[in-house]
């Protein structure tokens, strides 16, 4: 099994970045606007580009480089798979470090990006499991299975829900009609052919 490797398919770079650029600046712009109204003094709607714009630009920059890093690694690479991810969460995190003028927060906050990122995408997101790419059939077989492993006998669930709604035990219907003969003195069966 471990030498079946998916076909890697290329990534569209640019569109990527694109697409994640502008959805990283329209956070940072939420976050702007944000701190904008709890500022104690009054700056006006402009505030939200004079006072914190850089904010914006921190994440617009970092989710940039994180997007084209991850998709050049991986297009380069031929592989997408946790590495390309700690390489791409380790330029993420020089940006923010870079932001803060500081080398040492600069590698430390490249260290804990990568960290963080490369452990969530190795982990397929904190669900398990190390192939990020399942196979439509694969998926359905394996559900099948868990659900074979976890089905309760019918007498199990008769015992706890009764009969009724839609759950009824072999026999069900010849227990019916003696109820029915017994209690209301209606033999169904001879209603039914009557009919």
């Amino acid at each position: 099994m471990a030498d079946q490797q998916a076909t890697y398919h290329p990534r569209d770079t640019l569109s990527n970045t694109a697409n994640t650029t502008l959805q990283t600046t329209a956070f940072g712009a939420i976050i702007a606007g944000a701190q904008n109204t709890l500022r104690k003094q009054n700056v006006g709607a402009m505030g939200i580009i004079t006072r914190s714009g850089g904010i914006i630009a921190l994440y617009a920059a970092v989710g940039a480089t994180y997007q084209f890093t991850l998709d050049s690694t991986s297009n380069l690479r031929q592989k997408d798979d946790c590495y390309s991810e700690a390489i791409a969460g380790f330029a993420a995190g020089c940006g923010v470090g870079i932001a803060r003028r500081s080398l040492p927060f600069m590698l430390g906050a490249g260290a804990a990006f990568s960290a963080v990122l490369s452990a969530y995408r190795y982990t397929n997101g904190f669900k398990g499991g190390v192939d990020l790419q399942t196979d439509g059939d694969n998926e359905v077989e394996r559900r099948d299975e868990l659900k074979k492993m976890r089905r309760r006998p019918l007498s199990e669930t008769i015992e706890q829900l009764g009969e009724g709604r839609g759950i009824y035990a072999p026999g069900y219907e010849e227990r019916r009609r003696q109820r029915l003969l017994e209690k209301y003195g209606i033999d169904v069966k001879a209603a039914q052919e009557s009919a």
